[in-house]
This record gives C-alpha cells, structure tokens and sequence, in this order.
C-alpha cells in the first residue's frame, strides 16, 4: 500500500466443510465455490475445513487468473483444511497448532486428528498479516466439556498474535471460532488483542439476521444442534484492527442466505462472510492497544481462568484414573507371569495348563496396560498445558492489576 493513501479490502471467509467420503456433495459445492471466487474477484480468500489436498488444488487451478497467490496449511493427521488465496502477493506463511485440541479417543468428533491452527500469510498490503483460523468445536453446549481447551485456544491465539502482529499495521482475522458472540472465549480474544468484530462496526448489513452463520434453512445443517437457538447461531467472525499508521473501516458486511444463486445447494453447512473494509492511512502511527477497558477485562481474564482451573481438575482425575487403571493391569500381567512361572518349575503340575485362557487374558491385560499409559501420558500433558495457561493468565491478571 505503498503511496496509497487508501485502499478498499474485500474480504470472503468460509468453512467449506469439505471432507473426503464425508461431506454431501462434496466436489459439486467445491466447484460452486471456485466459480463464485471467479467471478467476484475478492481481494483475500480464507477457507476453512478444506480437508482434500486435491481439493485446494483444484481451486488453485481454478482461481489462478484471479487469485495468483495462495497457500495450503498442513497440520495434524488429516490436516488443518486451512487454506488462503489472495490477489497480493503472500511474503510469508506461518502455522501455529494448538497444544491443547481435543482427545484422541473421541473419534465421532475427530478434532484432535485435524490439528486444529492458526495459518498467518503476511503480504505486501500496508503490510497486512491475515489469519485464518479454526477453533474447537462445542457439540454439547449444556455439558461442553472441550470448553477449557477452546479457552486455551482462543487465550493462545490472543497471545499470539499480540507477539506476531507487532511489525505490522493492519491484521485480519477470519475464520469458524466456533463460540458465540458472548461467549468468554470470544470476550477474551477481542479483550485481549482489541480487534474489532466486522459484524458489530458495519456501516451496512445485509444477510443472515443477527449475522448468523449456523441456520436451520440450510440443509446441511443438523436441526437437533440449534433447537435453542430459532434464528441460527454466529460462529464464524471476520475481526480486524489497524496497529500503527492506518484506520479500518467495515464498510459493509454480508452473509449469505442459503443456496447459491441458480442452485439447489449452499457452499457449506455454514454461511459465508464477506465484507468489505477500507484501509487507510493516517497521519501519526499510534502503538497497539487493547480493546477493552482494564477493568472488563480483568473480569473476562477472571472467568476463563476459572474455567480452566475447572478443565485442570477433569484432567488430573483422568490422569489419575488412566494410571490406576495401568497400574492394575501391569499387576496382573506380573500375576500371571508368576502363574506362569510357578507351572514351568513344576507347581500344580497334576492339573492341566488352560494356555488359551492364559494367553487370552495376558493379551487383553497387555493391551489395556499399553492404552492406559498412553492416556494417563496424554492426561499428563493435559494437565501441563491447562496448569500453564491457568499460571499465564494469573500473571496477565497480575501485570492489570500494575496498571495506573
């Protein structure tokens, strides 16, 4: 943005839900989204849940006139699905998974196999660091029981774009937060980084009402999960701020609203945001501050910090369940290899060894002693990461706290 005093960003935000064998209609809807890039021409394209490397090609090759740069970020066992396309140049790219994302053996949700992350391409734009980003997801909202790792999520998202974002002058966030607009998670996130909600400072609005993302309309949308919520749910944000020398301004903001146009079928069970933001530069740069009054947000750092001790107290009892159940196990097995010590030197010789029903029950007393010390190892690390962001955000309540 060089010599440009302004300059007019258009930005498009979607979570494909495009996952091989599993998505409906998985590779029509790709090429829908491909087409409609095509001919709207944003300036900066952030994807989520593109879960096929075949797919982001596809679109790479499709969009290539119009989008000449972009980049595909990897992570997890599966892949993070996060994806950017952009008619600026990408100078940098950077991937930041989670330390905490879910459990391994929750395999109906699968979370903990896509590494959930943050994707980072910086470009020439004024310079403009954009994030593309996916969070846990909530399933059970009455008993959510990822909520202190979608806390850990979101405090580590916080801190780390204060610590990445300090070079340049305007950040952009998008991406499936997977929290309500009142949620702790999303109150510590803007709290702490003071990004700003493009919903909330529109000049114009058109879609969704409330801007939501999550409706009972679209047909790929499971109508049990949003049975308190009539309207539909906000989940998926657009949030920005301008650092140094620069303003941002959403001048307009628009969802869409069900099947494409000409279709019988939307881009994906969520909606889309677009939104269009004006850039521009000012006279005097100005340091990054945070968005919320000190003492909002030493009660927001408070609440989560509070629903993390709670994750950290589940965590430990699994950590010591896990390893009761392994202990318990590993003496059997020691059972049974006396029992089998005690044959071999000839004791209770006079009635038959039952070797099937031995090593039946070795076999199962070796395998629960292997998965229970992988999950009280897991627990354990669990434990660690909630107990470091539960420390972390004492220190923050602590530097508030100092403040004048």
């Amino acid at each position: 943005m060089e010599g440009e005093p302004t300059l007019r960003l258009r930005v498009f935000d979607l979570n494909c839900w495009a996952i091989r064998y599993l998505s409906k209609r998985r590779q029509e809807r790709v090429q829908l989204i491909g087409d409609t890039l095509r001919q709207e021409s944003f300036d900066l394209v952030l994807l989520q849940e593109v879960w096929s490397e075949q797919d982001y090609s596809d679109l790479m090759v499709k969009l290539a006139g119009c989008y000449p740069f972009s980049h595909y970020f990897r992570s997890g066992v599966i892949g993070s699905g996060l994806c950017v396309f952009s008619r600026f140049p990408i100078l940098d790219t950077l991937l930041y998974q989670y330390s905490l994302n879910g459990y391994p053996y929750m395999l109906q949700h699968g979370d903990w196999f896509c590494g959930k992350s943050v994707g980072v391409g910086v470009g020439v734009t004024a310079p403009l660091v954009s994030l593309s980003l996916q969070l846990h997801a909530e399933y059970c909202r009455e008993k959510d029981a990822y909520l202190p790792h979608r806390l850990v999520q979101a405090w580590e998202l916080a801190q780390f774009i204060r610590h990445t974002s300090k070079a340049a002058d305007v950040v952009l966030l998008g991406g499936d937060l997977n929290m309500h607009p009142e949620d702790v998670g999303i109150r510590l996130l803007r709290g702490w980084t003071g990004l700003r909600d493009a919903f909330a400072e529109a000049t114009r609005f058109e879609g969704c009402k409330n801007g939501c993302t999550l409706v009972p309309d679209n047909c790929f949308t499971a109508k049990s999960e949003l049975l308190p919520f009539p309207l539909g749910i906000r989940i998926d944000y657009i949030l920005y701020k301008a650092i140094s020398s620069f303003t941002v301004k959403c001048e307009e903001l628009k969802t869409t609203t069900g099947p494409a146009p000409g279709m019988d079928i939307p881009f994906s069970d969520h909606e889309a945001v677009m939104a269009t933001l004006l850039i521009q530069r000012q006279g005097q740069a100005v340091g990054a501050t945070l968005g919320t009054a000190d003492p909002v947000l030493m009660d927001v750092v408070t609440e989560a910090r509070t629903e993390v001790g709670v994750g950290l107290r589940a965590a430990q009892r699994q950590r010591y369940s896990t390893g009761r159940m392994a202990v318990l196990a590993l003496l059997l097995l020691l059972l049974q290899a006396a029992a089998a010590l005690g044959t071999l030197a000839g004791l209770g010789a006079e009635q038959p060894f039952p070797k099937l029903s031995f090593c039946l029950l070795a076999f199962l007393a070796l395998g629960v002693v292997v998965l229970a010390t992988g999950l009280h190892l897991f627990h354990t690390m669990e434990v660690k990461m909630l107990h470091s962001t539960q420390h972390q955000m004492w220190m923050a309540l602590q530097a508030l706290q100092k403040r004048p």
